[in-house]
């Protein structure tokens, strides 16, 4: 009876100690498959662009008439590529052979809702009949528009034509008797590819420590001594050149050290 009551009386106390816990989380301002969808729409229609004809050229890239969502990301996304080029980026256009203006048409996202089903059915006066989705598609697609046209900068003339390039991301959900989502869509298939890492690949992960290595000296061009202090050895001075037939400077010949004299010793003082 004792132990009864031992037993009771804690399973009362743990049951008034019992309580709960709330987790507060919060969202960004964008979701991240829009920002992914752009991002991805845009590297489509950068990839459609050959920049090998600006390898080993100083190119200065006019971005002012780039207005649109994640402008950013398109500067750079241009300039990356310039780079892998080979092209030298200049920041100031007048030390610049070739000029590059970019612009944007169009750089944003659309989103489309559609089920089979039966939508709500309201009867004035009477129970509202819910909606009924059988099968439910969500889907939201990024739209990326570039024009590219570059001049030489010192004429002003068009180099080529350049033109236009557009590229298109989607991404679609399913719902199959609120079942889902079923997801697809170009956007997933660089997820994929992004998140799986090839057999034996092992990405060097960045330092939780800042450092930064200096720049090597510069190397004196042959012939030349530099000192650590920065100075530079005085050059050698050159023999005058002589004229045809004329006879060469015999070596000069080492000196014997002089005998002594056998009468050093009866100098008088």
């Amino acid at each position: 009876m004792k132990h009864r009551f031992v037993i009771v009386s804690t399973l009362s106390a743990l049951a008034a100690l019992t309580g709960c816990a709330t987790t507060k989380t919060s969202n960004t301002a964008r979701s991240a498959m829009e920002q992914l969808l752009i991002a991805n729409a845009v590297d489509q229609a950068l990839d459609k662009v050959d920049f090998t004809p600006f390898a080993g050229r100083k190119v200065y890239l006019d971005d002012k008439y780039v207005d649109c969502t994640d402008k950013n990301y398109v500067i750079s996304s241009v300039r990356h590529r310039l780079l892998r080029a080979g092209a030298n980026i200049q920041e100031k256009a007048d030390t610049a052979e070739i000029g590059i203006e970019i612009r944007t048409g169009t750089v944003g996202t659309d989103q489309a809702d559609q089920f089979i089903g039966i939508p709500e059915i309201g009867v004035p006066g009477m129970v509202t009949i819910p909606e009924l989705r059988l099968v439910n598609r969500k889907n939201q697609t990024a739209t990326a528009k570039i024009g590219l046209v570059a001049y030489d900068y010192a004429t002003k003339s068009a180099l080529g034509d350049g033109g236009m390039t557009l590229a298109r991301s989607d991404e679609n959900q399913w719902f199959v008797f609120g079942v889902g989502p079923y997801r697809g869509g170009t956007v997933y298939k660089e997820v994929a590819k992004g998140l799986n890492q090839p057999q034996g690949a092992r990405p060097k992960p960045l330092p939780t420590t800042v450092a930064f290595q200096a720049p090597p000296p510069t190397v004196p061009p042959a012939g030349e001594l530099k000192f650590a202090s920065g100075e530079t050895a005085p050059e050698k001075p050159q023999e005058p050149a002589k004229l045809p037939g004329t006879p060469a400077t015999p070596a000069a010949q080492p000196q014997k050290p002089a005998e002594p004299n056998p009468f050093e010793k009866y100098k008088f003082q």
